[in-house]
């Protein structure tokens, strides 16, 4: 589907008190954009820039405090995938934002049924060059992709380990948080191993991070990566990677890497 360009006033949108269940009218993208304007503030755009680290020439931020673009899209949890893939369409970041939370908020809901969940997974493997940011993936990957996966084949994530987008492969990994949580690490070691020389320095961050999480259900799993890895492995990666072992075991695998 092509991207098509969203109009955002500052005409009077639906009661920020969140939407009515009963009028699904009032779960639009149009209205979820109007209240957003309600929110603007020229002083945030700047803040909002800095955790922006996408490449899209087109991309447009409104200024939107973080915690309150979260609390709006809480209240629009019940917003149908067609007006949430309207608002992945949009130029303005913080519109994209709102849609994985809403997608996220969605997924954690622990009344959302196969169905659903396969739906949102869809939308957001089609639509994942929309969500073209490091924090659109880390809040929505883990139980959009990884909830969805965890009792399911997980070829996908291999394919996209190996995507020449940085998103991409930055869901790859952050995707298996999901399974880290239920004790499962096996593939976050795995889709490591196959980023581990990764050049992108948020993909670095997220390997490390995610192995990081993964030792602290199966340390030796850890171990046994490092010492395959470690010496090799971009510094940026290694140091996500042994932030919470000992300090002798710190220091012996950063001097390896050099």
């Amino acid at each position: 589907m092509k991207s098509t360009k969203q109009t955002v006033t500052k005409k009077q949108a639906a009661p920020t008190k969140g939407p009515d269940k009963k009028m699904k009218t009032q779960f639009t993208a149009t209205i979820f954009l109007n209240n957003l304007v309600a929110l603007q503030s020229k002083a945030a755009i700047a803040n909002v820039q800095r955790f922006f680290k996408g490449d899209d020439p087109s991309n447009k931020f409104l200024g939107i405090r973080m915690s309150q673009l979260f609390e709006l899209a809480k209240k629009f949890t019940d917003m149908p995938l067609l007006e949430i893939e309207k608002l992945l369409n949009s130029d303005y970041y913080e519109a994209r934002m709102g849609a994985v939370c809403i997608m996220d908020f969605q997924a954690r809901n622990k009344k959302i049924n196969p169905a659903q969940k396969k739906e949102l997974f869809s939308l957001y493997i089609k639509r994942h060059d929309r969500i073209n940011n490091w924090d659109m993936v880390d809040r929505s990957a883990p139980f959009v992709v990884g909830g969805y996966l965890f009792d399911r084949p997980r070829d996908i994530l291999y394919k996209l380990a190996k995507s020449k987008s940085a998103w991409e492969r930055r869901t790859a990994i952050v995707a298996t948080y999901f399974f880290i949580r239920q004790n499962y690490v096996n593939d976050t070691f795995k889709i490591a191993a196959l980023l581990v020389n990764d050049q992108h320095d948020l993909v670095q961050k997220a390997v490390g991070s995610w192995v990081r999480e993964a030792g602290k259900k199966d340390e030796q799993q850890l171990i046994a990566f490092l010492e395959r890895y470690a010496v090799s492995m971009p510094r940026t990666m290694l140091r996500y990677a042994v932030e919470k072992l000992s300090k002798q075991q710190k220091d012996r695998y950063m001097k390896s890497n050099k």
